[in-house]
């Protein structure tokens, strides 16, 4: 493992950090660090520069730091990701859906359509309506409450 350690720079190191701090797991982290870098390591050694983990309860410090610090980016900012951007999903059902129709798969087609159309409808996202028909913030009955007009109370 000496010999291993020798060959991960500051950089690598740092590059193993931040990937762990995005939740990628140290098998994908070895692949990573091997295809970006030409340096072959094992998931064990890049799972020493995880904090959360106990192989990684010894990390430098410094390193403690920079997964910290990234963690927390990950976490609160997710426009650097592509596919949590709603244009990048739509543009990329769109080739997909192209591309199914090229190829005369049609039912896959219709699948990426609805796909797109329940994304444009915000079918996704966990946004609720809670204004009453009048506009104001209390439901005038269960039917508000439930998305129908209420009837009317007492006879009237």
């Amino acid at each position: 493992m000496a010999a291993r350690n020798k060959m991960m720079t500051n950089e690598v190191k740092a590059f193993v950090v931040r990937a762990l701090a995005s939740f990628d797991t140290p098998s994908q982290v070895a692949e990573a660090v091997r295809q970006e870098y030409g340096v072959t390591i094992t998931p064990q050694t890049v799972q020493a520069y995880d904090p959360t983990k106990y192989a990684g309860r010894n990390l430098a410090p410094k390193w403690q730091a920079l997964f910290e610090k990234a963690r927390k980016s990950f976490l609160e900012d997710a426009s650097d990701i592509p596919i949590a951007n709603r244009s990048a999903r739509l543009r990329m059902l769109q080739r997909m859906a192209a591309k199914a129709e090229t190829m005369g798969n049609m039912n896959m087609a219709s699948r990426l359509l609805e796909q797109a159309a329940k994304e444009m409808g915000n079918a996704f996202t966990n946004k609720v309506d809670l204004t009453s028909s009048d506009g104001s913030m209390t439901p005038k009955g269960l039917g508000d409450f439930y998305g129908r007009p209420s009837a009317p109370q007492g006879g009237e």
